[in-house]
């Protein structure tokens, strides 16, 4: 441990008041990850480590467009790291969320809410073959394959089923390594489970997951409208519980959309009900 601390001496400084730095330190990151005897010896802790680094980069991150940018750097670090590492990788992500959510300022807090959105998004695009963005990926499945990575959506599953849909309140988190078993408890906020329940629609459809002719894509749909069904049926929060229902209803998920006659049929409707207001005379 001491030693890969060590080797990581941009952990502090992903935290400083210096953008120069920061960026450095992001690079510097970057080019950690990207070595696969490196990134695959991680530790939980160092991982909660980086995490926590980069936490503070983005929470001292000013302006719209930088803030954007790190966002979206920080979500696409998942196609850098090795296939192994990637889970890890993002359990150390939601475990440092739940930890730090509840302590974030209101003014800082909808560049953190695009952080998680970005980082969502990434790891279902990370479910695709070949994915373009991963080092070392082919450019796409072969024509005729399966677009999607079997063992990658498994992983992405539990690793949902773990954090933001859990069935429990609280986490567990490996501390260590070395010592099998040396686990803490954490706390899932609702409020994070409500955003990943607000974006998660928006996600899959730019990942390609709402295509109607992909089979696979609506397996993979379906196993993640299972587990906010069971959220629902599990969670003792109201607003998690509405959430879930509401997040299940969207017009976009397999099942839920009309067609045009439908669609003709619900305007028709919302037009007569609109009509039925008192008539307050003509215009001038």
């Amino acid at each position: 441990m001491a030693s890969q601390e060590r080797s990581m001496p941009f952990i502090k400084n992903l935290a400083s008041s210096d953008r120069k730095i920061r960026t450095s330190a992001l690079s510097s990151l970057q080019a950690f990850l990207s070595a696969r005897q490196v990134a695959s010896a991680l530790t939980p802790l160092d991982t909660l480590k980086l995490w926590k680094g980069l936490f503070f980069a983005l929470w001292m991150c000013d302006r719209a467009i930088p803030q954007q940018t790190l966002c979206n750097e920080l979500a696409d670090l998942v196609y850098i790291l090795p296939r192994d590492a990637v889970v890890p990788w993002l359990r150390g992500f939601w475990a440092t969320m739940a930890r730090e959510v509840t302590g974030i300022d209101v003014l800082r807090m909808e560049k953190f809410l695009l952080l998680v959105r970005r980082v969502v998004g990434a790891g279902f695009k990370w479910m695709r073959k070949g994915n373009a963005g991963e080092k070392g990926g082919k450019k796409g499945p072969k024509e005729g394959s399966s677009a999607w990575d079997a063992s990658k959506v498994d992983s992405m599953m539990e690793l949902l089923g773990e954090w933001p849909f859990a069935l429990e309140e609280e986490a567990r988190i490996e501390q260590s390594a070395e010592e099998e078993g040396e686990q803490i408890e954490q706390k899932i906020p609702a409020g994070l489970r409500l955003h990943v329940l607000d974006v998660w629609v928006d996600e899959a459809e730019k990942a390609g997951l709402l295509e109607e002719e992909d089979a696979e894509a609506r397996q993979i749909i379906q196993r993640i409208s299972d587990q906010i069904d069971a959220l629902e049926e599990a969670t003792t929060s109201p607003a998690v519980r509405a959430r879930s229902k509401e997040s299940l209803a969207d017009d976009r998920l397999p099942g839920n959309r009309k067609t045009g006659d439908q669609a003709e049929e619900s305007q028709d409707k919302d037009g007569a009900q609109g009509d039925g207001g008192d008539w307050d005379g003509f215009d001038d």
